[in-house]
């Protein structure tokens, strides 16, 4: 893949709160977990986790996209779902130690706490809300791998790489994905030259204004017109999955907690739901 190596991409922060199953947490079950949490930031291309790799430790991203990829034997590649700030990588590792099936790239820098898995077990035999939002991300990351498996089999190029632009801009805050061909390549598992002629298409369609130097500017509103609707219904069900099932108890005498990343993304629910 020509990815970085995980110690070389990585580096250490102080730790910080800024995931969404976090923030749906009650402080009481969070402060199982935040002792322990290391903050990393991540690079471009950095493995988190390779195929075979031991789930350990668990990742809660703050910010970035990090891409599940299947190693084919020919040596292809092609990804089955994209993790942000909504997930947790490696959380199935509560089943007790096992081996992960997939490849943990990431495809847009950002940031993450991580804890080992013997502790993040340790927290969720303890806690009901910890296992709450990992079935609940569980589900979520089911749904997606079903989507992303039907959307493979049955829609073209263009709508998937559309498809693929807008969950990476769901997780960027700007119009400017830092996004390579060679890593567009990867996630569809096509080949550079079938990139290079989809983003003329998509250039021509007007959804792409500018691709050059790793960067791909996007219009979202006519890209949306173009993915197909498998990323409009995929993102509806995750969305009211999360809203409706990692709304946090809270203490009779604590005041409310509402947090930023759970607002923005029910903001952007609307916003969609609007158009």
């Amino acid at each position: 893949m020509g990815a970085r190596s995980q110690e070389s991409a990585m580096t250490v922060h102080r730790t910080g709160v800024g995931n969404r199953l976090l923030a749906a947490l009650p402080p009481a079950d969070l402060g199982l977990l935040t002792p322990y949490f290391q903050k990393v930031s991540f690079e471009p291309d950095a493995i988190l986790v390779r195929s075979g790799d031991e789930l350990d430790p668990v990742y809660f991203p703050h910010s970035g996209a990090i891409a599940f990829m299947i190693d084919m034997p020919d040596g292809q590649t092609v990804a089955t779902t994209l993790m942000g700030r909504e997930g947790a990588l490696a959380s199935f590792s509560v089943l007790g130690p096992s081996l992960s099936s997939v490849t943990a790239i990431a495809r847009i820098a950002g940031t993450a706490s991580l804890i080992s898995a013997a502790k993040f077990r340790a927290a969720f035999a303890q806690s009901a809300a910890i296992r709450n939002v990992v079935q609940v991300h569980a589900r979520a990351v089911l749904l997606q791998l079903q989507h992303v498996a039907a959307c493979n089999a049955l829609h073209r190029v263009d709508g998937r790489m559309a498809r693929w632009l807008l969950q990476l801009h769901d997780r960027v805050p700007d119009d400017r994905l830092p996004v390579t061909h060679e890593a567009l390549a990867q996630l569809l598992g096509v080949r550079r030259t079938t990139v290079t002629l989809t983003m003329s298409k998509l250039r021509d369609a007007g959804a792409v204004p500018s691709d050059r130097r790793g960067f791909v500017e996007i219009h979202r509103a006519r890209l949306e017109k173009v993915a197909c609707d498998c990323y409009a219904l995929m993102q509806r069900k995750i969305d009211q999955m999360y809203c409706q099932e990692l709304a946090a108890p809270q203490p009779v005498d604590a005041p409310s907690r509402e947090s930023a990343i759970v607002a923005g993304d029910e903001s952007r629910a609307a916003s969609r739901a609007g158009k």
